[in-house]
């Protein structure tokens, strides 16, 4: 009779475990990014920096800040590695999301920072027209003529950016 109990204690030991696993895999924990303080042209600031990967598996970071250059609209850096690539200026950046599509102004040439920086493997858009006509955390596709063809953005991303605003 205790062998019997036994086994019970351990089939039911091994179920939980099992459901708990399967809950796991089909469930997957969610990843939450945080605003964290990142020095932004000499300056300490709250901002979103995440690194993407493109299509052509090229890795890019993301910044998207608040520039008090620019009466405190939300601003995306856009940053590659120096030496694989240069940036045309001004290059607009094209939003698709589903149906709707937007064009943010290349901001680049107006930061003293990067208009001087002879790698060029940077550029900064306004982002707020897109943040303001968007309401809800959607996946975005991001795409700059002569650079990359397609960034996918991730939900929690736009939700990041969202939250600067």
């Amino acid at each position: 009779m205790k062998i019997l109990k036994l086994n019970k204690n351990i089939f039911f030991k091994g179920l939980l475990s099992f459901v708990i696993l399967i809950f796991l895999f089909l469930n997957p924990l969610k990843v939450f990014a945080e605003i964290a303080e990142t020095e932004i042209n000499g300056e300490l600031m709250n901002a979103s920096s995440e690194f993407l990967r493109d299509l052509d598996f090229e890795t890019w970071q993301l910044v998207a800040y608040k520039s008090p250059f620019f009466e405190d609209k939300l601003i995306l850096r856009v940053i590659g590695y120096p030496g694989n690539l240069r940036i045309d200026h001004p290059t607009n950046l094209q939003v698709d999301s589903g149906r709707k599509q937007w064009l943010l102004n290349d901001k680049t040439l107006l930061n003293a920072e990067l208009a001087n920086d002879g790698r060029q493997a940077a550029a900064e858009f306004d982002l707020n027209k897109l943040i303001n006509e968007i309401d809800k955390n959607r996946p975005l596709r991001l795409s700059l003529s002569g650079v990359f063809s397609e960034l996918p953005i991730p939900p929690f991303v736009v939700k990041e950016w969202r939250s600067l605003d």
